[in-house]
Order: structure tokens, then C-alpha cells, then sequence
């Protein structure tokens, strides 16, 4: 195996660019924000402090398995 020291000074910019990337991968992720223009029907995003998008927000729907267990207690109560 093949080991490398790393000098004081190597070791601080590694690990000044780890805290860097850190920090830019932090402030990238999407924030959700409110939109009062678009109103509660819109979920925005905003990216990096520059980026914004929306999308209607989705409907909740009745997951199949609760459906399915509904029909099934009606069937059997008859």
C-alpha cells in the first residue's frame, strides 16, 4: 500500500475547499418560499438564491389501499 503524508499546509486547503463545497451545497438546495401572486393552489422553490420555480400543488389522493379496504368492509357487512 501506498500512503501519502499530507503536509500542514495541504491539510488546510483540503480542508478549506471540503468547507467551501459544504457551504455552496448548503446554500444550492432548494428552499420552498410563498408565492402571494400564485396563492396556496402553487408550491415554489427558490435555488440557490436565484432560481425560482412553481408547480401546482398536487391533489392529495386516497392512497388504493385504503380504498380497497373500504370496499372490502362494505362488501361484508351485506
Amino acid at each position: 500500500m501506498i500512503f501519502f503524508r499530507l503536509s500542514p499546509k495541504a491539510l488546510a486547503i483540503v480542508v478549506a475547499a471540503v468547507a467551501v463545497v459544504g457551504a455552496v451545497l448548503l446554500a444550492a438546495r432548494p428552499q420552498p418560499i410563498e408565492s402571494a401572486v400564485l396563492g396556496a393552489a402553487w408550491e415554489c422553490t427558490q435555488t440557490a438564491f436565484i432560481l425560482t420555480s412553481c408547480a401546482p400543488r398536487a391533489q392529495q389522493a386516497i392512497p388504493a389501499v385504503e380504498t380497497l379496504r373500504k370496499e372490502a368492509v362494505r362488501q361484508t357487512k351485506g
